[in-house]
């Protein structure tokens, strides 16, 4: 396909503006997609507003965004699993295949991953991207571009779920309820949990996840979150805790408030990268950590539990902005976050 695509490209800290770029081509064993649907992630966020996240440091110009849902245009010459007018959620990390990891089918911790919006590598804040065909998922006639867009951030919460081992008869609690503690929690729902109670210190957001199915929720900021509880739990404890506010405060609520031997998944990232916890706690109640880098091979179940309707994916939506209203939607999401629980860019028709 010919001729010149929109791209949102950052420009500066805080800068971002539409541009002109060719259409990419794509190559034997990709395919073009018109992008129909991106979600905003808190990491387009961070480095829209900061620069950058730990090592990985936006040079502009660089173009953001890697939650992504489209339909095929064009497919390359060695391409048989897809053809022009399918849908598709794109799964947007591609992994050399051949080290330990891959091999190990653990290909989410391959050290060459190539990961759309991670500098120095562009996302897809863009009308058109050529991506490897084999990490593009058809969708079912019942899942909309939209949802496939969300099925990247699902696929984090399914595989915290999977981590925790998430199953009938537990009593869970969430700490953060932004996309990713959300997504976590009808994970979690999806797989039989008993009880999951949802923690955050927005009401907007609490009263989302209540919305979408959690079974209590306590605001951290009005509430003694390990008391509180402690009171839901009948003095027991939780058995799985998901830490997804990447806060030294919500980690250390975790270990207090865990029942002996229960199992925390950690989430979120904390601004710094280190915190320091009560691990003699820890000790004493024998948790088991568990951590979370992305996901793997998640896709097909995450698009079955949407298509099935396990999983409500497109109710955790608050906002939707146009490509065009890029710099507003980013703006929006950053200094509102208290009111904006996620927001999605509307690409093309």
């Amino acid at each position: 396909m010919n001729g010149t695509m929109k791209t949102a490209v950052m420009t500066d800290i805080r800068k971002v503006e539409i541009q002109r770029r060719p259409i990419p081509v794509p190559m034997e064993d990709e395919v073009l997609v018109k992008i129909e649907y991106v979600g905003i992630c808190g990491s387009d966020l961070h480095y829209y507003e900061a620069g950058r996240i730990g090592d990985f440091i936006v040079e502009p110009p660089f173009v953001l965004g890697h939650e992504a849902g489209g339909t095929v245009v064009e497919v390359g010459s060695n391409v048989k699993n897809l053809k022009v007018g399918d849908r598709v959620a794109l799964e947007p990390g591609k992994t050399c295949g051949h080290c330990e990891f891959c091999k190990q089918g653990k290909y989410n911790l391959c050290k060459d991953v190539v990961f759309f919006a991670t500098p120095p590598v562009d996302g897809v804040f863009q009308e058109y991207v050529a991506h490897e065909a084999g990490l593009c998922f058809k969708l079912p006639d019942n899942v909309s571009t939209m949802e496939g867009a969300l099925i990247e951030p699902l696929a984090v919460g399914m595989h915290a779920a999977s981590q925790g081992d998430a199953h009938l008869g537990q009593t869970a609690v969430v700490t953060g309820a932004g996309c990713i503690g959300l997504v976590s929690m009808l994970s979690l729902k999806a797989r039989g949990v008993s009880k999951v109670i949802v923690v955050d210190v927005m009401d907007k957001r609490l009263e989302k996840a209540k919305e979408l199915g959690a079974d209590e929720v306590i605001n951290g900021a009005k509430e003694d979150t390990v008391a509180r509880i402690a009171e839901i739990t009948e003095g027991k404890g939780f058995d799985l805790g998901i830490e997804t506010a990447g806060s030294q405060i919500t980690a250390q609520q975790q270990i207090r408030a865990a029942k002996k031997g229960a199992t925390i998944v950690f989430v979120g990232y904390s601004p710094s990268g280190d915190m320091t916890l009560p691990i003699g706690m820890a000790l004493d109640k024998e948790l088991t950590f568990k951590t979370v880098f992305r996901y793997r091979n998640i896709y097909p179940m995450a698009i079955d539990a949407v298509a099935s309707g396990k999983v409500r994916i497109k109710d955790i939506v608050t906002n939707y902005f146009e490509l065009d209203d890029i710099q507003n939607a980013l703006d929006s999401c950053v200094d509102n976050k208290a009111e904006i629980v996620k927001g999605v860019i509307k690409v093309c028709e």
